[in-house]
């Protein structure tokens, strides 16, 4: 038994989550994804590209819950419907279209990382371990039933970005896992028990900002949460906005205490953190260009730089 499925997807996970759709012999009657922010680096694939490959209708509106999009996919008469990194909530009526269940892939092991950019939370948050869940869909964000999930590791130096490939994988090996249990009705659920997990909001680019009182990981995390091709992470610096696309993390001593302190050694770039451990930015970028030892020397010599802490903001957010 395989069944019909109205897809809502975006972003890479869902290109290859419909794939895998297809793969296993579900036909989806339409595709529902949204029109690209021409404000944000288009990195991912286009999920529209593939639907129109296979032939599959497909539209975007702004608004998944109006009238007109309910009515189309109440047409197709939908035994299923899948959210795959689609960005807008789907309403009540919505979700009660499908006979059988309606159902979306989380990138995080649920119920911790509920809500918006999960991968980027849990490697800000220093996390060892994270991975994908496909879980019932309820008016409650990412609160359904689990019906299944699958792990990956972080690794101390993987970037929020390289974590992302790896639960693209894994979402992809979730889903050909579980759904022919799923299209034949014998997929067991477990209740997902909120209180065991966490909700985190949308993440901005200020939120990229570099404190330096904080310790050498944490930086670390904030830097490789946010590297390229998110909007990096940046600290004021000689009337301008410095950028850290990379760092790199060893636990290794300072070379002096007092820090934090920014100085180059033998072609590097180091940070001598408060809490006497030292850490390595492989790339800071002034001006758009990416600086070695000779242009940064060139620029501002070659002492020591003290870094100041960042600015207390007043309640107007001035």
């Amino acid at each position: 038994m395989s069944g019909v499925a109205v897809v809502f997807a975006y972003h890479t996970v869902g290109v290859r989550s419909l794939a895998v759709l297809l793969a296993r012999g579900v036909r989806v009657a339409l595709v529902v994804t949204h029109q690209d922010d021409p404000n944000e680096n288009q990195w991912f694939e286009n999920v529209a590209a593939l639907a129109r490959l296979e032939g599959i209708p497909v539209i975007e509106p702004d608004d998944p819950n109006t009238a007109a999009v309910v009515a189309r996919v109440a047409a197709c008469q939908p035994d299923f419907i899948f959210s795959f990194y689609y960005r807008h909530m789907l309403g009540a009526e919505l979700l009660a279209l499908p006979c059988r269940g309606a159902f979306n892939l989380h990138g995080s092991l649920l119920p911790k990382y509920r809500g918006r950019v999960p991968i980027n939370w849990a490697v800000c948050h220093g996390e060892s371990e994270t991975g994908v869940t496909l879980h019932e869909m309820v008016l409650k964000p990412d609160a359904g039933a689990i019906a299944g999930q699958e792990a990956v590791t972080i690794l101390p130096n993987d970037t929020a970005h390289q974590v992302f490939q790896k639960v693209v994988c894994a979402g992809e090996r979730l889903l050909w896992r579980v759904l022919p249990a799923l299209l034949a009705g014998r997929l067991q659920r477990e209740p997902m028990v909120l209180s065991q997990g966490s909700y985190f909001g949308r993440r901005r680019p200020e939120d990229g900002r570099l404190d330096w009182q904080q310790s050498a990981w944490s930086l670390h995390n904030l830097i490789r949460a946010v590297a390229p091709p998110y909007p990096g992470a940046f600290f004021a610096w000689r009337g301008g906005t410095m950028l850290v696309w990379g760092s790199h993390y060893r636990g290794e001593q300072a070379r002096e205490e007092g820090g934090p302190r920014l100085y180059w050694q033998a072609g590097r770039c180091y940070v001598d953190c408060r809490d006497g451990h030292r850490l390595q930015l492989t790339q800071v970028v002034w001006q758009g260009e990416i600086l070695d030892q000779s242009a940064w020397f060139q620029l501002w010599g070659s002492e020591a730089c003290a870094l100041l802490p960042v600015p207390v903001r007043e309640e107007n957010g001035l």
